[in-house]
């Protein structure tokens, strides 16, 4: 495992660099999805073998093997409460599993294609499933009940969240789009259009104010989902990337891409903070847990990694950071800097030589595009950071 600290400034609040606390090992195949019980207790994985692991974060107690689905494990989501856990799969069934010993679960055929993601809502009442079948589902979670479908998308769905409030819905999809849902009407009520190949992972702003994008073209996106506005755009890995996650703070972002790194970028200052090296092979998933102490990844090494994020509590407590992303009116949208955030070297010969140099900034003038006109119009200066290898 290798970190290399993309910046050398030094941040106020920031106590040391990430580090790696735990490994696991069980899945005999790639691990394609992570996440944390709310009480940090727990770690679900789930993965190609067509199984769930359910990992204890307390020393020396073993792991829970979950067997139930015929064919791989997509994608896996802990209740709010932490006494369930969905996970959807390529046998195109949602399971809702207890995780406990006996590891006891219902099962329901919810769609005709794969199923890529499932998400609770945050009272635990709701599930929003994606799948290869174009569409995203919402269902009970009691009884598991069918409730309503959005159809809108015209290729593979990857990934279906809940904003925090639960009033909307954020979907990616493999037809370049990103979808945003509003739960009560029933409609979609934006496109954005702006990636350049499929889009595999999307979620909110812990705010819920803003939204996230990573996709084929090697790029992260964020839009403020009031005024429809790109506000960063970031291509600082040198393949695909497959998932992101933000600190519960928002303040910070973390990304998992084929080029076999993490990297976690501090959206406030607008920079790169840290290139993570630990998978053999691409990362596939990454989340932080619910208070943001830790972090979790997997990949195509079979391998689980938990690490500690070494973030300052108080840094993120700060009140009148808070302020700024509760606030709701459009005076007040540009919550995060509008930047265009590129690496211009992204040659990667070896894990070991791979460096980024402190950035400079350039500004340039704002280039309006045919498939950017709409949002680029709006930005007074794009600035690149030029990150050297």
């Amino acid at each position: 495992m290798a970190l290399f600290k993309d910046s050398i400034r030094s941040y106020p609040g920031r106590k040391e660099d990430p580090s790696l606390e735990r490994n696991f090992r069980g899945h005999k195949d790639a691990v394609t999805s992570v996440d944390f019980s709310a009480n940090r207790k727990q770690l679900v994985s789930g993965s190609m073998d067509a199984c769930l692991m359910i990992w204890h974060m307390k020393p020396h107690m073993r792991a829970y093997r979950f067997v139930g689905h015929k064919d791989a494990v997509m994608c896996v989501n802990f209740s709010p409460s932490g006494h369930l856990v969905a996970s959807g799969s390529r046998d195109k069934t949602v399971r809702i599993w207890v995780p406990n010993l006996k590891g006891e679960s219902t099962v329901f055929r919810a769609h005709t294609g794969t199923v890529r993601s499932v998400h609770f809502s945050s009272d635990g009442q709701s599930l929003v499933t994606a799948s290869d079948d174009k569409t995203l589902k919402v269902w009970t979670v009691h009884r598991q009940k069918f409730l309503f479908s959005f159809t809108q998308h015209i290729n593979w769905v990857r990934c279906a969240k809940f904003s925090p409030d639960g009033r909307l819905i954020v979907s990616a999809s493999d037809d370049k789009t990103v979808k945003l849902w509003d739960k009560t009407s029933r409609e979609c009520v934006h496109s954005f259009c702006e990636h350049g190949g499929f889009v595999n992972y999307v979620d909110f702003h812990p705010s819920g104010t803003c939204i996230a994008a990573a996709g084929t073209d090697n790029t992260v996106k964020l839009w403020d989902i009031r005024t429809n506005r790109l506000l960063q755009h970031y291509q600082l890995h040198s393949a695909v990337v497959n998932a992101l996650s933000f600190h519960p703070s928002g303040n910070y972002l973390i990304t998992a891409s084929n080029d076999s790194t993490l990297k976690i970028l501090d959206l406030m200052e607008g920079r790169l903070l840290y290139t993570l090296h630990g998978h053999l092979g691409p990362a596939t998933c990454v989340a932080f847990s619910r208070s943001g102490e830790l972090f979790a990844s997997g990949g195509t090494d079979e391998q689980v990694m938990v690490w500690k994020s070494n973030f300052d509590v108080t840094d993120y407590e700060d009140p009148l950071k808070t302020q700024r992303f509760a606030s709701s009116s459009k005076s007040d949208a540009k919550i995060l800097p509008e930047m265009d955030f590129s690496e211009v070297s992204l040659g990667m010969k070896s894990q070991d030589s791979f460096r980024n140099s402190q950035a400079e900034a350039v500004t340039i003038p704002a280039t309006v595009t045919n498939t950017l006109e709409h949002i680029v119009s709006q930005l007074d200066v794009l600035t690149q950071l030029h990150f050297d290898s």
